[in-house]
C-alpha cells in the first residue's frame, strides 16, 4: 500500500467503549470512535458535554476513563489548551524548548517560532507577548515535538474576534504544512466549520459530519449542527 493511502485508513486514535463518570454522573458514555490518520476533527458541544474530557482522555492524562474496549493513540501527542502556560520565568524560545535536549534542539525551536511569526521575539518575557503571540509561542512548543497527533482544547477561546480569525488561519496552515492529527475541542461553530473536515458533536457523538472543503456550504453545516446542539436561528 502506498505511505499515503495508508495514513487515510490506519486510525491515529481509537476509541471503544470510553466511559467516564464524575459523582455518579455519565459524561461519556461507552464511546466508540476512529479519527483517520492526518484528518483533522472538531469535537464541539455545551460546557459540561464531556468534550475537554475526552480530549484529556486521548492525551493520557485522565486514567479513571473506563470500558469494555480500548484507548489508542500514537506515542507522539502535544496538547495546546485555552491558556498558552507558559512559565513566565521562562523567555519564549526556553518555553517552546521545555523537556527537550539534543544538538538540534535549539535550531528546531527557533524554527517552531519562525513558523508562527514570532521570529526576533525568541529572547522575549512571556509578560511581554500579547494574548494572540501566547498562543502562537504555545503552538510552536507543540509543533517542536513533531507531533503524530495534536489536542487542541479551546485554544482560542480567550482571544478577541480578530485575533481568533488570524490563528484560524495560522493553525489552518500550520496542519496542511506539516498534516498531524487534529482533535480540537471547541464551543463554536462557526470555528468548527472554518477549521475542521469533520465534525463530531458532544460527548454521546450525538453527530458525525463531514464537512466539504470545497463546496463550503457553511449556512447548511451551521443550521444543522446548531440543530444538534438544540438551538435554532431566526433568519428573518
Amino acid at each position: 500500500m502506498a505511505p499515503h493511502t495508508e495514513q487515510l485508513t490506519r486510525p491515529a486514535v481509537q476509541l471503544r467503549g470510553l466511559t467516564r463518570s464524575f459523582d455518579g454522573r455519565t459524561v461519556l458514555d461507552g464511546i466508540d470512535l476512529d479519527l483517520p490518520a492526518g484528518q483533522f476533527t472538531a469535537l464541539l458541544g455545551h460546557s459540561g458535554s464531556g468534550k475537554s474530557t475526552l480530549l484529556r482522555a486521548v492525551a493520557g492524562l485522565d486514567h479513571r476513563v473506563t470500558g469494555s474496549g480500548r484507548l489508542s493513540a500514537p506515542e507522539r501527542v502535544s496538547v495546546v489548551f485555552q491558556d498558552s502556560r507558559l512559565l513566565p520565568w521562562r523567555r519564549v524560545l526556553d518555553n517552546v524548548l521545555l523537556g527537550l535536549d539534543g544538538k538540534d534542539a535549539e535550531r528546531k525551536g527557533r524554527e517552531a517560532l519562525e513558523e508562527v511569526g514570532l521570529k526576533g521575539r525568541e529572547r522575549a518575557w512571556p509578560s511581554e507577548l500579547s494574548g494572540g503571540e501566547a498562543q502562537r509561542a504555545a503552538l510552536a512548543r507543540s509543533l517542536v515535538r513533531e507531533p503524530e497527533l495534536l489536542l487542541a482544547d479551546e485554544p482560542f477561546g480567550a482571544l478577541d474576534a480578530l485575533t481568533r480569525i488570524k490563528m484560524h488561519n495560522l493553525l489552518r496552515e500550520l496542519w496542511e504544512r506539516h498534516r498531524p492529527s487534529v482533535l480540537l475541542v471547541t464551543h463554536d461553530v462557526d470555528e468548527a466549520i472554518v477549521l475542521a473536515d469533520r465534525v463530531l458533536e458532544r460527548g454521546r457523538i450525538g453527530l458525525d459530519l463531514t464537512i466539504d472543503r470545497d463546496a463550503r456550504a457553511r449556512g447548511e453545516y451551521r443550521v444543522r449542527l446548531l440543530a444538534a446542539l438544540g438551538v435554532t436561528e431566526d433568519v428573518r
